[in-house]
C-alpha cells in the first residue's frame, strides 16, 4: 500500500525534529515539515498530504488560518498542536474542522499514535513496526483491537476521531459502570477536568452520532445525571 504522506507545521524546529523521529520510528517515511503558515500551505499544495500536523501560533498566523485553506479542497484529517488548553481554543479547532486537538507539552510518541489512529481510519494498514498480536475486546455489538485503535460495531469499522476512540476504550474497558465525567477527560485528555465540561459533552454527542441507531435517544452511551455516564452493554 501508498505509503501516507506526513505534513509538518511547527515553527519550533527541535520540536519539529522530534516527530519526524518519532514518525520514522513507528515505520513512516514521507514526512514533509514546514514553519509558517506560507510554508505550510505551499507543502500541502506541492507535497499533497495524507495527513497534516499544524501548531496554532505560528510566525505568520495561525494554524487554523491555515485549516480553513486546506479545507477549502481538502478532507484529510488535520491535528491542532498547540500551547494552548483553554476549552474554547479546543472547540474552536474542532469546529473549523479540526480532527483531535494536542496540548503541548506531550510525547512525540503520543502524536505518532495518533497520527495511526487517523490513518487507519481511512484505511491504511499497520506502520512496519512490529505489533504483537493479543485479543480483542467484545461488548454487545462492539468490538474493539488489541491496542485499543479502532472500534467495530456489527462488524463494521467506525469512522471515529482519536478522542472518539479513547472514550469508547474507556467505556468498553468498563461496561456497565458509571464513569464520572472526570475520569473520562483525565483518561482521554491527560489534563485535569477544570471546567471541561462542554468539550466532554461535544465529543459524546458526535460520539453518539456514530454508534447509537438513534443519537437523540441513546441506548449504549447513557447519560447519568450528576453522576457521568455509562455504556451499557
Amino acid at each position: 500500500m501508498e505509503q501516507p504522506r506526513i505534513l509538518i507545521v511547527d515553527d519550533e524546529e527541535d520540536l519539529r525534529n522530534l516527530m519526524k523521529a518519532a514518525l520514522k520510528k513507528e515505520g513512516f517515511t514521507e514526512i514533509q515539515t514546514a514553519g509558517s503558515v506560507a510554508e505550510g500551505l505551499q507543502a500541502f499544495k506541492t507535497f499533497s498530504p495524507t495527513i497534516a500536523l499544524l501548531d496554532i501560533m505560528l510566525p505568520d498566523g495561525e494554524g487554523y488560518e491555515l485549516c480553513r485553506k486546506i479545507r477549502e479542497t481538502s478532507h484529510i484529517p488535520v491535528l491542532f498542536l498547540s500551547a494552548k488548553s483553554d476549552e474554547v481554543d479546543k472547540i474552536l479547532g474542532l469546529a473549523i474542522g479540526g480532527d483531535d486537538y494536542i496540548t503541548k507539552p506531550f510525547s512525540p510518541k503520543e502524536v505518532a499514535f495518533r497520527v495511526k489512529a487517523q490513518l487507519r481510519r481511512l484505511g491504511f494498514a499497520q506502520s512496519t513496526s512490529t505489533i504483537t498480536e493479543s485479543t480483542s475486546t467484545i461488548c454487545g455489538p462492539f468490538e474493539m483491537n488489541a491496542d485499543e485503535t479502532e472500534i467495530k460495531k456489527d462488524g463494521v469499522l467506525l469512522e471515529l476521531t482519536a478522542k472518539e476512540v479513547g472514550l469508547m476504550a474507556c467505556f468498553m474497558r468498563n461496561p456497565n459502570r458509571i464513569l464520572s465525567k472526570e475520569l473520562l477527560y483525565e483518561h482521554v485528555w491527560g489534563e485535569d477536568f477544570l471546567g471541561a465540561d462542554n468539550t466532554l459533552m461535544v465529543h459524546i454527542r458526535r460520539l453518539r452520532e456514530k454508534v447509537e441507531q438513534i443519537p437523540s435517544k441513546p441506548v449504549s452511551i447513557k447519560t447519568v445525571k450528576g453522576l457521568g455516564y455509562k455504556f451499557v452493554i
